[in-house]
């Protein structure tokens, strides 16, 4: 499945010390109707928690708990819909003071030190989200 995209808006920005980066992604989503994107964000956060997908069972579970300070090495991510609701899809790599990496789905719970962002809003054919059988996953579906 592939869809033609055009760029539309940009954003460049920064979130609040301790808001919850998840949640913060989708709010800024949700208040400027970014329905269809891509996104990247550095900083670092407070504490983190991120998931994975167990393939078998076909359902996220929370792996990481993250009682610490972390450098965001990476966060990228899409916005689409999911039953009619806009859906940041986001994964995030941290980083330790002695270089230790962690890995994962971004969870709620991951809480902002400093966090800057860029947002591309794209336009076309809208990407909805919808259960796909054999993963399990709400994978896109046009």
């Amino acid at each position: 499945m592939q869809i033609e995209t055009k760029n539309n808006r940009s954003f460049l920005g920064r979130f609040e010390c301790g808001d919850d980066l998840l949640s913060a992604l989708t709010d800024f989503c949700k208040q400027n109707q970014i329905k269809m994107g891509v996104f990247n964000l550095i900083g670092a956060v407070q504490k983190a928690k991120m998931g994975y997908y167990n393939q078998e069972k076909k359902e996220y579970v929370d792996c990481i708990d993250l009682e610490k300070k972390l450098e965001i090495s990476a966060c990228m991510g899409n916005i689409s819909l999911k039953d009619n609701e806009i859906m940041v899809h986001a994964h995030i790599t941290l980083s330790d003071y002695e270089g230790k990496t962690y890995g994962g789905h971004l969870r709620p719970g991951t809480i902002i030190f400093a966090a800057e962002f860029f947002i591309q809003e794209l336009s076309g054919e809208q990407l909805i989200r919808k259960k796909d059988e054999k993963t399990g996953l709400p994978l896109w579906n046009h």
